[in-house]
């Protein structure tokens, strides 16, 4: 089987316990304004364009079959790109870069098992991120059927907006599921993802029926989500829907900048931020004082 993902990550620390490969699933049902990771929501064929790093030696121009300039993210040739990514193979430099390919589930596992020895001694494991792995459930199953089998710690990073039912059988054999809540009203979490909330709600609770912790993460966003009600209430909704209630809060950052720019999209607005780290320890508290644990994986 194959399908679309991001360069695996391995050596992570940040993605549960131990060190751990990372496999990032691109595609994803929301479209936050602010994601960390917008080759997963483009098209998977885009090629990048890194103009920094670029010294102009015009192989990428002469081989390509439309004529596409230098410039590739100059919007006019943007739109005559085909995404064949010739020139990908040609740049001297990697400027030019295919941030999604199509990967078979053999190869994926043929990268996890050279890392296998670091799980083993670390109680580490595989994290399965994206995008939105659920939006491959085909492949998200055949991997993790397979790494089940071998006994590997598994863990999810999910939206939480998938079909439950679909999905239960592959959420009963992870060993840690990290969920976002990134906004507990519904318009407003409509307003900066293009959905709703109420399937990730109402998937959380039924998280339940599994023997299988849970972790929500709230990505903390100045001007968006950062309000004292917002959080008290997402703590107050976890302590009442999960067993064992713990929560991490995840500050922004601008990391991803030079992503949309290498493929020619506006960036995040301006007016996001990162919190400061006085209002992250008073918003600790109000999560405490609802009854739930702060934990960090970071």
């Amino acid at each position: 089987m194959n399908g679309y993902f991001m360069e695996p990550q391995n050596f992570s620390v940040n993605d549960g316990d131990g060190i751990r490969t990372a496999i990032f699933f691109a595609g994803c049902p929301l479209n936050c304004r602010w994601c960390a990771n917008p080759e997963s929501t483009e098209d998977f064929k885009r090629v990048s364009f890194n103009k920094k790093t670029c010294i102009g030696c015009g192989k990428c121009k002469e081989i390509c079959p439309v004529g596409v300039s230098i410039d590739l993210n100059n919007p006019g040739e943007r739109k005559k790109c085909i995404s064949c990514s010739s020139c990908v193979e040609i740049c001297p430099t990697n400027s030019r870069k295919k941030l999604v390919r199509m990967y078979s589930d053999k190869e994926i596992i043929e990268i996890i098992k050279r890392q296998e020895i670091f799980y083993r001694y670390s109680n580490g494991g595989v994290t399965f991120s994206g995008g939105e792995a659920t939006l491959q459930q085909d492949m998200l199953r055949l991997l993790v059927n397979s790494l089940y089998d071998k006994g590997i710690d598994m863990a999810l990073e999910t939206s939480g907006y998938f079909n439950f039912d679909e999905v239960k059988d592959i959420l009963a054999r992870l060993d840690l599921i990290f969920v976002d809540i990134k906004h507990m009203d519904e318009k407003k979490h409509e307003l900066y993802t293009g959905k709703s909330n109420i399937k990730i709600l109402e998937n959380i609770k039924k998280m339940n029926m599994f023997d299988v912790p849970i972790v929500v993460r709230i990505p903390v966003i100045d001007s968006v989500n950062s309000d004292e009600d917002n959080i008290k209430k997402t703590a107050a909704f976890v302590k009442e829907n999960i067993k064992n209630p713990r929560i991490e809060l995840l500050p922004y950052h601008n990391f991803a900048d030079e992503k949309y720019e290498c493929l020619g999209v506006s960036k995040p607005s301006s007016d996001f931020k990162r919190p400061s780290d006085e209002l992250l320890s008073h918003l600790k508290m109000v999560i405490k004082n609802e009854g739930a644990e702060t934990v960090s994986y970071v």
